[in-house]
């Protein structure tokens, strides 16, 4: 077992798979697309847990400031594989943010999920020790 920081588009692309269990509503175009902008302009950072060879679970997140939060790290996305699920790898990636985080001087780690999600809820609020902070609201045109 082993977490990698993504650095290069091959790498990105290999975590296109499991990915697009989350963001099922992009191709690995768009995909690849996205993480070049938000790595060159959002500072954004994708990093994958391997299980020998095979990525099982990717994470993307991006260290932000705001005056509500101060400096934080902003967790964009978090997803295991759909056949490795339940064996303690989000755990995982997301204790390697709060590391990141704070070994770059950062306050906090935040995040938001859907509403729908409640499995994951209460594995940020009774695992991983997480409270919320607000309501994520969103107006699209």
């Amino acid at each position: 077992m082993k977490i990698k920081e993504l650095k290069t588009e091959k790498e990105w692309l290999d975590a296109y798979q499991v990915m697009r269990q989350l963001r099922t509503h992009l191709d690995a175009f768009d995909y690849l697309d996205l993480v070049k902008e938000a790595v060159e302009v959002e500072r954004y950072h994708l990093a994958a847990l391997y299980e020998g060879e095979k990525i099982v679970a990717v994470t993307g997140f991006k260290p932000m400031t705001t005056l509500y939060y101060g400096r934080f790290v902003w967790v964009c996305d978090l997803v295991t594989d759909e056949h490795s699920r339940s064996k303690g790898y989000g755990e995982q990636l997301l204790n390697f943010v709060h590391q990141w985080a704070e070994n770059h001087q950062f306050e906090s780690v935040a995040l938001s999920s859907g509403l729908q999600r409640h499995s994951a809820h209460r594995f940020y609020e009774e695992k991983m020790g997480y409270s919320k902070a607000s309501y994520v609201l969103k107006k699209t045109w």
